[in-house]
């Protein structure tokens, strides 16, 4: 893997492979905390975030602080950047104070590799505009590994508002690399068809029953209000044709699991009795957040 982690697309089955190997090696055990360790000591990475994030944000902080290494985290309200200075004067900058690396998100599709072309300090990409969420990609199919033991011969649903979803291109992108079926699931209006060619085997529709199958996994997505242009679904009508109720995980496999990558919005894209279920990987995922992001940064810092 190149230094830093800009996207799933450009890693190859057995870069994924050892980050989700390495990854378990830094879960806990039942009943104990995330375990510490100082292979980071005296390196230091700047968090920053040019979109609110809570569960990425934070599981970054967490992670490096259990490698041992020094954490800054920076939000767009906060730096300068609110008073106008570009954002390529800001990354240089940062670079000029000499971080070990940078983790970024930013509302434009690409800004990470735009920058990586320019600065010498690896970037982490954790979660560009509309294009890629490498990191939640790689916890979600740990939690998968997790509670199925394999990715292989997997049939998976992604369901809901996947036009800008960066968390559905990544799971794609990764999911394809293992031979997952996968079908795409969502309002014919947030259902681009070109979604349908970025790997092979996608089946697209917009018939939730039809989607959801005889899945193993139904991935709910969060309807991105702040991204669409034109006036969003009621709640109500919405939850109606695309939200995920008890009677759905009847058409799935026995031991269908169901994820989000949050916030999860109730009573629009999932039911309460879904979200709180035992069928439900949700708090797994977020638990996964830190292992895989410790696995990341010791993979891009700790050579």
């Amino acid at each position: 893997m190149k230094r830093g982690l800009l996207d799933i697309e450009s890693l190859s089955r057995q870069d994924i492979e050892a980050i989700l190997a390495r990854s378990k090696d830094f879960q806990p055990a039942s009943g104990e905390n995330f375990k510490r360790s100082d292979v980071l000591r005296g390196r230091t990475v700047v968090n920053l975030f040019f979109e609110a994030s809570t569960r990425t944000r934070t599981s970054f902080e967490i992670a490096a602080k259990r490698l041992g290494a020094d954490i800054v985290s920076i939000t767009a309200s906060g730096s300068s950047v609110s008073k106008g200075e570009s954002l390529v004067d800001t990354l240089n900058t940062l670079a000029a104070m000499r971080p070990d690396a940078i983790v970024m998100r930013h509302s434009a599709s690409g800004a990470p590799h735009f920058l990586s072309r320019y600065l010498p300090i690896p970037i982490v990409n954790a979660g560009d505009g509309t294009h890629e969420h490498p990191t939640q990609a790689l916890l979600d199919a740990r939690t998968i590994l997790d509670r199925l033991g394999s990715l292989e011969g997997l049939r998976v649903a992604i369901i809901g508002d996947i036009a800008h979803s960066r968390v559905a291109r990544s799971n794609i992108f990764l999911l394809s690399k293992f031979g997952v079926a996968v079908v795409l699931c969502g309002p014919a209006s947030l259902l681009p068809r070109e979604m349908g060619q970025i790997a092979p085997g996608i089946e697209l529709t917009s018939d939730m029953e039809e989607a959801i199958r005889d899945v193993d996994v139904i991935m709910m997505l969060r309807v991105q209000l702040e991204r669409q242009k034109e006036a969003a679904f009621p709640a109500s009508e919405y939850f109606q044709f695309f939200g995920l109720r008890p009677e759905h995980i009847e058409l799935a496999k026995p031991n269908v699991i169901v994820m989000h990558p949050g916030p999860i919005n109730r009573g629009r894209e999932i039911s309460s009795e879904v979200a709180d279920s035992q069928r439900s990987a949700i708090l797994n995922q977020v638990e996964n957040g830190i292992a895989v992001r410790m696995a990341v940064l010791e993979k891009v810092l700790a050579a």
